[in-house]
């Protein structure tokens, strides 16, 4: 596995003669298309992105990508091609109906767990929250919050197999630190929320 990813990242860089970050000029309208279409899991970039920049930096390079392209596919849904995402997806998305409503009523955690377990498509995240009750700014952080998770976990599942024999310890270690603040804060804040609807 380690040999093909190899061989991939090789064909990359001589086809490309792109190098350090500036594969994101690449990458990331590779991520817009994954976004919009879901034509190729966005692990895949991920993937590259760690072959050839390294764990950490390959997964700063991930997170850049996969937060811009989930912006702009929101964006892209929410105020620009309105008409059409309509007739081409909302069918598609009955069957995410609970999720929807899901994310209706906890706005961006629902967005950040989403994010962080793949059980709906990356691209249907966004189209999803294009057409909740969820504000741009809201909706935004919660991308970033959610984008850090989910390719910081998968860093932690496919950096053994480009890296057989890496200690990930201290990344297993500050992602398990990063969800206890999460599920802190969500508690929180989910507390608040109820004790302000039971005094209105």
């Amino acid at each position: 596995m380690s040999e093909w990813i190899g061989q991939i990242t090789d064909w990359f860089l001589t086809a490309t003669s792109l190098d350090g970050y500036s594969v994101l000029l690449l990458t990331i309208p590779l991520a817009v298309i994954q976004g919009l279409f879901g034509f190729f899991p966005f692990a895949t970039l991920v993937l590259l992105h760690i072959s050839l920049l390294g764990i950490v930096e390959g997964l700063l390079a991930s997170w850049i990508a996969g937060t811009l392209a989930g912006l702009i596919v929101y964006l892209l849904c929410r105020y620009w091609f309105t008409d059409w995402f309509n007739r081409k997806w909302m069918n598609k998305l009955r069957k995410y109906e609970k999720w929807q409503k899901g994310l209706d009523r906890y706005g961006v955690w629902a967005v950040i767990f989403l994010r962080t377990i793949p059980i709906v498509p990356n691209n249907i995240i966004s189209f999803m929250s294009a057409i909740s009750n969820l504000k741009l700014r809201s909706y935004a952080w919660s991308n970033m919050v959610g984008n850090l998770s989910s390719i910081w976990l998968f860093g932690l599942i496919s950096a053994p197999i480009v890296f057989p024999g890496v200690n990930l310890s201290e990344l297993v270690l500050s992602y398990v630190l990063f969800l206890l603040v999460l599920g802190i804060v969500f508690i929180i804040r989910q507390r608040m929320m109820t004790n302000k609807e039971h005094k209105a």
